[in-house]
């Protein structure tokens, strides 16, 4: 089970036109299964590896059929206390507050740069029941072009620590964020020239993988696109994918790491 510490990354889920699709495209890269769609909650469909809930798919919403994307969940004792600070820290509400039943309440906002997140306060939903290990979450970025701003809302409403990476050779901003001295979030800066206008602020979420190449071979063999990668790190080998309808993603097999582990300061 994932800690519900204000701020750590708690749940994700996606809205797909083609739900049948979806689960055929997330059963064959990250070997999940799916439950029945609750009707009570708009076919709300949790998806699991191992018996055990690491996401969750859904049709969308009356107007917003167009374009899917992940959506990470960040954890709060309280979501109407982080509605208020998300507004007193610039930020926007997309969602306002609300109760799903008794698994908990929620709202969805952005930052003042843009990147779109949601907050989850647990009913009967704990959220994640298993991270960092094959077919489950293990890590999310924020890419961001206004990095100063979504550094200050961020550390403002949820109790971040920021941090860098020491680095000579990275010439990227890079800040990683903490919660009782563990990372938690990363923070990426999107330049001009690496990240076309188009390319929208925005949460990157990492799903663990037992063998990356596999992965990104399943992916394209179930028309998903590969946006970079396979490449390695000391945190694992990695690729960026978009699946068939628009969301995108990453996969990273934590266990084939490469290089030093840079120092975090």
């Amino acid at each position: 089970m994932t800690s519900m510490t204000a701020g750590n990354p708690c749940w994700a889920d996606a809205m797909f036109s083609d739900l049948e699709g979806a689960k055929r495209f997330y059963g064959a890269v990250l070997g999940w299964t799916f439950s029945d769609a609750i009707t009570e909650f708009g076919g709300y469909t949790e998806a699991y590896s191992d018996g055990k809930a690491v996401a969750a798919i859904a049709p969308p919403m009356p107007g917003q059929e167009e374009g899917s994307a992940w959506c990470l969940y960040l954890a709060s004792p309280d979501v109407s206390e982080t509605a208020a600070e998300i507004r007193d820290h610039g930020g926007r509400l997309l969602v306002e507050p609300m109760e799903v039943g008794e698994l908990g309440s929620m709202c969805l906002a952005q930052d003042p740069s843009g990147v779109t997140f949601g907050v989850w306060q647990p009913g009967t939903h704990k959220g994640f029941e298993k991270v960092g290990e094959p077919g489950s979450y293990v890590w999310a970025e924020a890419f961001t072009r206004q990095p100063k701003k979504a550094d200050a809302f961020f550390a403002g409403v949820f109790p971040y620590e920021m941090k860098r990476i020491e680095d000579p050779e990275m010439q990227m901003d890079y800040r990683v964020l903490h919660l009782d001295g563990e990372p938690v979030l990363g923070r990426m800066e999107m330049t001009p020239d690496e990240y076309p206008a188009e390319v929208p602020p925005h949460i990157q979420v990492f799903f663990a993988v037992p063998d990356c190449d596999a992965a990104v071979s399943s992916a394209q063999g179930q028309d998903g696109r590969l946006v970079y990668g396979p490449m390695d790190s000391p945190f694992g080998r990695f690729a960026a994918l978009v699946d068939p309808q628009g969301a995108a993603f990453a996969v990273i097999d934590t266990g084939t790491t490469q290089g030093e582990m840079p120092k975090i300061v």
